[in-house]
């Protein structure tokens, strides 16, 4: 048979192994689920039928009410950082409150995420991987792209079960009206129109603490700057909105300028503000979901007048912080009396910002090589907890793999708005709803797929992890690491690939099958700030220049 033949009809045979699977599950998944259910079905079956009578229990015990969902997501901080005392000494940050938190739940050992903030969020909301969806990169400044109308959020998800569902904090899904939160399912949402980058670093204060040099006016002569429009100016920063409605800038006046000052203030203005949906929320009869993305450790600013962690790095210091803020937040959970009936979630969207050395940051890799934008183990591997009182075990842990999208599917199943996931297009996400019920060894995925941007870099399978190997080289030839043995991805053993190599070649053609099948969504784009009712005249300046060399169609 030649080659040729030989790949077609291993496409063949996948995607009718594909379609069987698919008859007893409606939500389409990756081929290498599919495969594993092929393995396990019947006894995931069976579980599934054990914890649908758990979750109906569950529900009585709470006056037939479901879950509330509280989903925290903190921004570039990598594993060991938080939640761990032993290394809280090793770093010179003390995190108390996330420390007594993961203690009151299960701790997720090996949660994968995207190796940036926008693929990571992209990921969750969606439980799709960001190349399918096209944010697959960050996003900085004006774009005038972002997660398009066509992708069908968790939010959404369980909007239309009947949650009430709002989003605080940081959103970074793009700068057109399409991609806001309050058009993407959520009923009511605070959040910055851009990142840290912008609202930190892009500052004179930024400048005078010697982040930035040459962003300033101040910094820099100017004697040869022909493009005065090189220097981004008049960015939006932070607006409220409710779903249906417009959205309005706070923050700033026209003519204003953005300083630390206010990216404090905004700091702790979401922080009010998720108290306060907290408490809204927890009226009336309807469950709810609610986000909160801190922007917070991220601050590029020495500017605190006293260091409060032994540690002093500007992220750091940031990081201390915000744990006696999520403390608040956690608090205010068990003082309204909704714990017992409110799974939280707490957990990083992917490693360090490495680009910034750690004696001035204060945070570093510490286990794993690598940080943010990374497809090694310390850019997307992740600190998470679980807590859900007298449900999941408290103090325990899972050493089963988990990606970030499996929260799509799995708060899907304990909303009970499983049949609101969209069934046209692949799902990565897998519902995880036996490993926190059940406990470990009851996860449903050993692998991983790892982009960077659209480039798919490495594969997880096990303990293994494969370097994708570059085209025209064989399996064979490719790095391979056992991760328990080098978990910092330094040492590959020429043993491994050689009998792996052909295995995690196969992954990939499931892999690639089911792109063919289902091809990648396109890019949201618009024209950036459209939504927004009260522009400032230096924002509706900066929109004109980005429109001026945009294509007329």
């Amino acid at each position: 048979m030649q080659l040729g033949n030989l790949w077609m009809a291993i496409i063949a045979s996948l995607l009718a192994c594909i379609s069987v699977a698919q008859a007893g599950d409606r939500i389409i998944h990756d081929g290498e689920f599919e495969f594993l259910r092929q393995q396990h079905g019947e006894r995931w079956d069976t579980e599934d039928k054990e914890i649908d009578k758990m979750l109906e229990a569950i529900r009585a015990k709470q006056g037939g009410n479901r879950p509330n969902i509280l989903y925290i997501l903190i921004d570039d901080v990598s594993f060991g950082q938080m939640g761990n005392r032993t290394l809280n000494y090793v770093t010179g940050i003390r995190t108390p409150s996330i420390n007594k938190f993961a203690e009151e739940g299960l701790s997720l050992m090996r949660m994968y995420t995207e190796p940036s903030c926008t693929p990571t969020r992209a990921a969750m909301l969606t439980g799709r991987h960001p190349v399918r969806t096209g944010l697959k990169e960050v996003k900085v400044a004006l774009v005038g792209e972002g997660l398009p109308a066509t992708e069908v959020t968790i939010a959404e998800v369980l909007s239309a079960a009947g949650y009430r569902t709002s989003h605080v904090g940081k959103w970074h899904q793009g700068d057109i009206e399409q991609s806001y939160p309050h058009n993407q399912g959520f009923d009511y949402a605070a959040f910055p129109l851009h990142q840290q980058v912008q609202l930190s670093l892009m500052t004179d204060d930024a400048a005078d603490s010697f982040r930035l040099i040459g962003y300033a006016d101040k910094t820099q002569s100017n004697a040869f700057a022909i493009d005065t429009k090189f220097k981004p100016s008049g960015l939006v920063t932070g607006v409220e909105a409710k779903k249906g409605g417009t959205a309005h800038e706070i923050d700033l006046k026209p003519g204003e300028k953005w300083t630390q000052k206010h990216y404090i203030r905004m700091n702790e203005r979401y922080q009010r503000q998720t108290i306060d949906q907290l408490r809204e929320l927890s009226k009336g009869d309807k469950p709810f979901f609610l986000q909160y993305w801190p922007l917070w450790p991220l601050n590029f600013v020495n500017d605190q007048e006293r260091n409060v962690s032994h540690n002093g790095g500007h992220f750091a210091e940031k990081l201390q912080r915000l744990d006696g803020m999520l403390g608040e937040v956690l608090d205010e959970v068990d003082k309204l009396g909704i714990a017992e009936n409110t799974l939280i979630v707490l957990m990083a969207d992917n490693g360090l910002m490495h680009f910034y050395p750690s004696y001035t940051s204060g945070l570093n890799e510490l286990i794993y090589r690598g940080g943010k934008t990374d497809h090694l183990e310390g850019g997307v591997r992740v600190d998470a907890f679980v807590r859900w009182p007298g449900v999941i075990e408290a103090g325990s842990a899972a050493g089963d793999i988990v990606h970030v999208s499996d929260l799509y599917t799995t708060f899907a199943r304990l909303g009970q708005a499983t049949e609101n996931v969209p069934t046209d297009r692949v799902i990565d996400g897998i519902d995880q709803t036996a490993l926190l019920l059940k406990g470990e060894h009851h996860g449903r995925r050993d692998y991983v797929y790892i982009y960077e941007n659209e480039i798919l870099r490495s594969v997880v399978k096990q303990e293994f992890k494969m370097h994708v190997p570059r085209p025209g080289l064989p399996g064979a030839g490719a790095p391979v690491f056992n991760l328990y043995r080098d978990p910092r991805e330094e040492e590959p053993f020429v043993g491994l690939p050689l009998w792996s190599g052909a295995s995690f070649q196969d992954m990939i053609k499931r892999h690639m099958v089911m792109i063919a099948k289902y091809p990648h969504a396109t890019l949201g784009k618009g024209k950036p700030y459209e939504g927004i009712d009260n522009l400032r005249p230096e924002s509706k300046e900066t929109v004109a220049t980005f429109m001026s060399w945009q294509p007329s169609n």
